[in-house]
């Protein structure tokens, strides 16, 4: 905890390199919740330098309950919130719940995979379509958990829900990846 608060008052005497550091931790991290969430580049740009241009502003009033990459997913994800609003395309209700998910009707061993077929350019476009047709609150906790590989916690503080939401959205969310992936994986296992 000791490295953290040293940086946090690096960032607070705005230390050009501690602000370099920061941004090369988490920026392609912020861009991926971004583009998740508003399905258009140049908004998930735009969203990155809000985010940053926040944490220059609003660093002197950092309370550090949460780690700094916690905070920044946390602007970064309401900074996406306020641009679906502007656009009126927030979701009626971001806690939606869900019907149950139905069991899967593909079943596809993956750990019997090659791995060769996993690295390849076509089967990485295919699971990246795949994350694209997940509903975003799904999607979005996937991002975060999965990909950038934050924790329950963290995942949680990020969007303002409870650890369990995360953990039923992320095993949804896993289910129903493994359903759409799984017609394509079908014919190499």
């Amino acid at each position: 905890m000791g490295v953290e608060i040293e940086f946090i008052a690096a960032l607070q005497r705005r230390d050009e390199q501690a602000l370099s550091q920061v941004f090369e931790r988490y920026a392609d991290k912020i861009y991926r919740l971004a583009l998740a969430t508003l399905h258009d580049e140049q908004q998930a740009d735009g969203v990155v330098q809000d985010t940053f241009l926040k944490l220059i502003e609003h660093i002197d009033r950092f309370e550090a309950r949460a780690s700094i990459g916690t905070w920044l997913y946390r602007v970064a994800y309401h900074e996406c919130l306020g641009r679906l609003r502007r656009a009126k395309q927030v979701p009626e209700s971001l806690d939606e719940e869900f019907a149950e998910t139905a069991m899967p009707m593909h079943f596809v061993d993956w750990q019997t995979l090659p791995e060769t077929l996993l690295s390849r350019q076509e089967t990485q476009s295919e699971i990246q379509k795949a994350i694209a047709t997940l509903p975003e609150t799904l999607r979005i906790v996937f991002t975060l958990r999965d990909i950038d590989e934050l924790s329950t916690r963290e995942t949680a503080t990020v969007l303002g829900i409870s650890e369990a939401a995360v953990k039923v959205r992320l095993h949804r969310a896993r289910l129903l990846l493994r359903e759409h992936l799984a017609t394509y994986f079908e014919e190499y296992a």
